[in-house]
């Protein structure tokens, strides 16, 4: 079972971008088939698909927010990365990296979840 930590910067302030690394542990993320995603949840609102990468290291993208999303990773450390440009205040939300065995397949593993506050 793999597990998945998030990490990055609480509190990033409009126009700037946010950076979140997942590390994650008991898997290579080479792992075949497997997809590593971020999600997140504003308040009071659901969950949301930002995007993933694979096992192949294809990235993918929500198209509402592909403009300003990269998602790349670092297969010598084992993590993968967001990077959401221009943020605002609708950007603050937490956020979640995830794994699932396969494109097809639901997300089976989750981070505990980073709370990020964008605010000036």
């Amino acid at each position: 079972q793999v597990q998945l930590q998030e990490s990055g910067p609480g509190l990033v302030k409009p126009s700037q971008s946010l950076s979140l690394t997942c590390t994650v542990s008991g898997g290579p993320i080479t792992t075949n088939w497997y997809e590593w995603g971020w999600l997140r949840q504003p308040p009071g609102k659901g969950l949301e698909w930002i995007g993933s990468i694979t096992f192949s290291d294809s990235p993918s993208c929500s198209p509402s927010l592909k403009s300003r999303t990269s998602i790349s990773r670092d297969t010598s450390k084992n993590q993968f990365t967001l990077q959401l440009s221009s943020v605002t205040p609708e950007d603050t939300a937490v956020y979640y990296c995830a794994s699932a065995r396969s494109s097809w397949t639901t997300w089976g593993s989750w981070g505990q979840g980073t709370q990020v506050t964008v605010s000036s």
